[in-house]
């Protein structure tokens, strides 16, 4: 089966193929479709978002293809920053002035009111127009400060639920065996499975 997947996000593809390997599929990128248009994320769910993607990737390439939306939500902040987590500080805006701007959102906010939670869907769409979408949640608190060197996004500050280290201090097949995104693959995984093999 041949997948593409939709986004031009290194980190993102990184962690795709890598949770996807093993399985029967042969994954392509935007990036062997230079023409391939983004289009904006124009909705309120991450449902909508990942949908709007992965219908327009499978109608340009002519190929199944897969998009994700995720973010962090902070209960604290009513859900925020949610479907903007990538953008939360700006269209400009980096990793770290995201990390940056939602702990000064949270600075006055006691540590037993910092829990949040990620979540991820993710989006299959073939060119014939069937569709199907697959959800992952980890629960889990916001700390202080960035601690940690890999994964990436709101990583170096969230805590998973029953642990001590940062999604950005464990390794990255750690983080993907709990991980909101992991989740969501296994799902999609489990679907594929019979198909691919």
């Amino acid at each position: 089966m041949n997948l593409v997947i939709a986004t031009r996000n290194r980190n993102k593809i990184k962690e795709l193929k890598r949770i996807l390997e093993g399985l029967d599929v042969t994954l392509f990128t935007l990036d062997d479709f230079p023409g391939c248009p983004e289009p904006e994320e124009t909705e309120d769910t991450f449902e909508g978002n990942a949908a709007i993607k992965a219908r327009a990737v499978a109608e340009y390439t002519g190929r199944a293809a897969l998009a994700d939306d995720s973010g962090l939500e902070a209960y604290d902040l009513g859900g925020e920053p949610g479907v903007r987590s990538a953008r939360y500080a700006g269209e400009e805006g980096t990793d770290r002035d995201n990390v940056k701007k939602l702990l000064s959102e949270l600075a006055d906010t006691p540590d037993y009111k910092r829990e949040a939670r990620f979540v991820c869907v993710i989006a299959l769409a073939r060119p014939d127009g069937t569709f199907k979408t697959f959800e992952g949640t980890v629960e889990g608190r916001l700390g202080r400060k960035p601690l940690g060197e890999s994964g990436f996004g709101y990583d170096p500050i969230f805590y998973p639920e029953g642990h001590d280290r940062t999604f950005a201090q464990m390794s990255p097949e750690e983080k993907d065996s709990m991980s909101h995104r992991g989740r969501a693959l296994k799902k999609l995984r489990e679907y594929l499975s019979p198909e691919a093999s």
